[in-house]
């Protein structure tokens, strides 16, 4: 069973009613626990464009509300993007996305881990190269 959850921002209003959306999907039966999972589709949110450098994030009542989950798993996510640099937080604005991120022009330790992992299961999976090395540029 997926659990779905969608907030739609209304950058006019600062409400959550409007045009521009992103959907969030959690997994209850995933290994990635919720916090985890909110924090990946957030970070691939800002990375695509459908989060973009300033803009409003959903209350953690509000995103906790609307995708089914405890306000404190919410708030745990933004903790940990707020701690990462990809986030500001203040108690009078909420949350937004930083309008600049600080960029390493480095992988970090468990990102190659984790990185490792997926070229393994590529591997023993039959995946070719070229086609594991054509999903890295269309994802990048």
């Amino acid at each position: 069973m997926c659990i779905t959850g969608m907030y739609i921002i209304d950058e006019r209003k600062q409400t959550w009613k409007g045009m521009r959306q992103m959907l969030i999907q959690i997994d209850e039966y995933s290994d990635v626990p919720i916090y985890m999972q909110i924090r990946n589709q957030i970070v691939m949110g800002i990375s695509g464009g459908e989060l973009r450098p300033g803009e409003q994030l959903p209350t953690v009542r509000a995103l906790a509300m609307e995708i089914g989950v405890n306000t404190m798993t919410v708030s745990k996510t933004y903790q940990m993007l707020k701690a990462e640099g990809y986030i500001l937080t203040d108690r009078k604005n909420g949350a937004r996305v930083r309008t600049e991120i600080e960029q390493s022009g480095q992988i970090s330790e468990a990102n190659k881990t984790e990185l490792r992992r997926i070229v393994s299961e590529a591997r023993l999976s039959g995946v070719p190269k070229a086609e594991l090395i054509a999903l890295i540029d269309q994802y990048y």
